[in-house]
């Protein structure tokens, strides 16, 4: 009887499929989640976005759209005479957002003096160069002996591409800016200044660019390729379907049935920027910040830093057996100099 007592009193194995935790109640695996919230909330994020595009296209009003505030390079420091640059200056500003006890520093990087010569041949290398520097000064903050803790992100994340309402097809100059960029950065394709065109001319000037981006091998952002699973691929061929978004912008407020909304005015009525039956910007603010602002840097790190981090390391090496073998090889900061517009994917 007393074996039998002993018995029955022995904890008995769980079984395969069987939870631990709910036999002897809550462990706690769950607050990982807060823990994780905590350290964000603390450390803050960073977005570094690009915009490229010629004159007159909106770029610095779409900025300061998107995030309703003055961020854009122009509302922060006007020029009395904005004078078109010689070459291609790429300017960047930063700014500290925060929103219901979330902080992120906005950089935005604008390129004002792209598309606007007579001559725009290879006028994509400068926007590369710039690219590239990021990526470089990434690498060299990572391959330090005594490292920061947190090194600062200023690797583009994502490049804006505004594409004028032509109504037509794609410029030569747009599609050898997207077919050289986008083996390097996310690009996300937008119409400016849609209102410019009727409903029909949007919808057929769409058709035009997706077929213009297709017969020259162009692939934006999302791309197939880094579609995680069913679930994102469906998502993301939604948003597929809508790109090149056709865009309004507007940091001016009108009454509108009662409310203040962004819009623009004309005498036939108001434009109103977050409807969607209006235009497409409420689709381009989810995607930049709602929805694919994590992924847009994840694939800045895993994929296009990561190709550019590879091929430099693999640099370094060949170099390296070079000066053994008594050819010299000029160095800078402990990294052989490099070309580097030559690092496309």
């Amino acid at each position: 009887m007393a074996d039998a007592a002993k018995t029955a009193q022995q904890p008995q194995p769980v079984g395969r499929g069987e939870k631990a935790g709910a036999e002897f109640g809550y462990v706690g695996v769950d607050s990982v989640l807060e823990q994780m919230r905590r350290k964000a909330m603390k450390q803050g994020f960073e977005l570094n976005i690009m915009a490229v595009g010629q004159s007159g296209l909106g770029k610095s009003t779409l900025i300061n759209t998107l995030f309703k505030s003055k961020v854009s390079r122009r509302s922060v420091k006007p020029d009395d005479e904005e004078r078109i640059p010689k070459t291609i200056e790429i300017k960047s500003i930063s700014h500290d957002i925060e929103e219901k006890g979330v902080r992120m520093k906005l950089t935005v990087i604008d390129t004002p003096g792209f598309g606007d010569q007579i001559n725009n041949e290879n006028c994509w290398q400068p926007i590369m160069k710039f690219i590239n520097e990021q990526y470089e000064q990434y690498l060299q903050e990572e391959i330090n002996i005594n490292r920061k803790k947190r090194i600062p992100d200023t690797r583009v994340h994502c490049c804006i591409y505004f594409i004028p309402p032509t109504g037509h097809c794609l410029r030569p100059i747009d599609i050898e800016f997207m077919r050289h960029l986008s083996k390097v950065v996310n690009i996300v394709p937008i119409i400016a200044k849609a209102d410019t065109l009727t409903l029909e001319e949007r919808d057929f000037f769409r058709q035009k660019i997706k077929e213009d981006l297709r017969a020259n091998e162009i692939e934006v952002y999302p791309q197939k390729e880094f579609d995680e699973d069913a679930e994102d691929r469906v998502i993301n061929d939604n948003i597929r379907e809508k790109i090149p978004f056709a865009v309004v912008g507007s940091d001016q407020e009108y009454q509108v049935n009662g409310k203040r909304l962004l819009g623009r005015r004309t005498r036939w009525g108001t434009v109103e920027v977050e409807n969607t039956a209006h235009c497409e910007f409420a689709y381009l603010r989810d995607l930049l910040i709602r929805t694919h602002m994590q992924n847009l840097k994840d694939i800045t790190s895993s994929i296009h830093y990561e190709v550019y981090r590879v091929r430099r390391l693999n640099e370094d090496s060949t170099q390296t057996h070079d000066e053994e073998d008594g050819h010299p090889a000029v160095q800078a900061n402990g990294i052989p100099a490099h070309d580097v517009l030559s690092h496309e994917m």
